[in-house]
């Protein structure tokens, strides 16, 4: 442990969840892709969050699962404190800086070019720097002034949706506060809201007559309803029965798969930020980092070398002798089967017409093969996957600022 890197993580939260709304289709921001990065980077030993926190309940349970120290600071208290959170961030992060040597890096999860100064006095008290905030709510000033700056977005496990959800959840909560406010009305007012919800359910199904009268109104409410007939059974699906009966050894493929993905995930992301070979006492660190309950008796080895090479049968990982006896070095096959993936995206492009936005488009790809994942090939990024696809001569990749996005074409042969 005295080699490794000492993380401390500060989240600017406001910018971050603010900017995943924004411009990430209305999203929750989710911490656990930025707790997955930085397993690969070092020892997270300080993670700290910085906002009003009356305004993200939802999200304060979500870090707290994670570990994350929650600091208060409220917005409103007889004046607006509108900077207070980011002077309380810059100064609890160089009060660490000088009282913690053993800290080596700093995470500052945030897209406010503000914060360049802190970043600058950190350098030079020979402190890394990692950036980490969203991409089009990120200043062009911050990321040139980091060790490293990661775009929330391009992080594995941040799956933007499709459709936008912020509409959505508008209008549900401003159906709820319609609900809130005939609820909260005075008794003596109660049976005039309700003739006048009864009203306006009528209304909405037939055209308003301008004749009719209060009373024939509060005839039509009280109507009674016509019951609907009961529905009939479905029938019995012997397919499902069956898949149900023997799905434990589907399961157990399933959960194979999803270890396979995660240790070629991790491989990838510790190859691509370390200058040296990986060998299997760091994979594995690495792992528990990400998932402390990490253990590989739970799939039935007697020990990590042996899951390595059951992997290696696989064709996952590839092992060769280490520094160390009982300590291999552990890399990435040849991608050997990344043609058959370009041909892939080239395939779901071709169906998607003239062109197709880059986002979304991995969807699509697991929607042809569920199991479909950039990093079991070694890339660290989708972005990064496409580009390759693009030198191979499969699809062709442009930007369109109208679209605010890459636009990916079947490349003519």
């Amino acid at each position: 442990m005295d080699t490794e890197e000492r993380l401390a993580v500060f989240l600017d939260y406001d910018n971050l969840a603010l900017g995943a709304r924004d411009h990430l289709g209305g999203m929750t921001f989710d911490f656990k892709p930025i707790a997955d990065a930085l397993a690969a980077r070092g020892r997270v030993v300080v993670r700290r969050a910085y906002a009003d926190w009356s305004y993200f309940d939802e999200d304060r349970r979500s870090l707290t699962r994670h570990q994350v120290e929650l600091i208060e600071m409220p917005q409103r208290m007889g004046a607006s404190r509108k900077n207070a959170a980011d002077i309380k961030m810059v100064v609890d992060a160089i009060e660490m800086a000088f009282e913690r040597e053993y800290i080596s890096t700093f995470v500052m999860c945030t897209g406010d070019s503000d914060f360049s100064p802190l970043v600058h006095k950190l350098r030079e008290l020979n402190k890394r720097v990692i950036g980490i905030g969203v991409e089009n709510s990120t200043s062009k000033l911050l990321p040139p002034a980091c060790d490293e700056f990661l775009f929330y977005d391009r992080l594995e496990g941040v799956e933007i949706p499709d459709e936008p959800v912020e509409r959505k959840r508008s209008s549900n909560s401003s159906n709820r506060s319609t609900a809130r406010k005939s609820s909260g009305r005075s008794s003596g007012s109660s049976s005039t809201s309700g003739k006048a919800a009864a009203a306006s359910a009528t209304e909405s199904a037939t055209p308003p007559a301008s004749t009719r009268s209060a009373a024939s109104t509060a005839e039509a409410a009280t109507e009674p309803v016509p019951s609907l007939p009961e529905p009939t059974p479905a029938p019995l699906d012997v397919e499902a029965e069956l898949e149900s009966a023997v799905g434990h050894g589907a399961s157990s493929r399933s959960e194979d798969e999803d270890l396979a993905v995660l240790v070629a995930q991790t491989l990838a992301d510790l190859s691509s930020s370390s200058s040296g070979a990986v060998v299997a006492s760091t994979l594995k660190r690495t792992l528990l980092r990400k998932d402390p309950t990490f253990s590989e008796a739970d799939y039935g080895f007697r020990n990590f070398g042996e899951f390595l090479r059951y992997l290696e049968e696989r064709g996952v990982v590839q092992l060769s002798a280490g520094p160390a006896t009982g300590d291999p070095e552990v890399s990435l096959p040849e991608r050997g089967h990344a043609g058959d993936d370009f041909a892939l995206l080239r395939t779901v492009v071709g169906e998607q017409g003239d062109s197709a936005p880059l986002s979304g488009l991995k969807n699509q790809l697991r929607k042809k093969r569920p199991d479909f994942s950039e990093k079991a090939l070694g890339y660290r990024s989708f972005l990064q996957f496409c580009k390759a696809a693009q030198t191979a001569g499969a699809i062709e990749l442009r930007w369109d600022d109208d679209a605010d996005d890459y636009l990916v074409t079947v490349a003519s042969r």
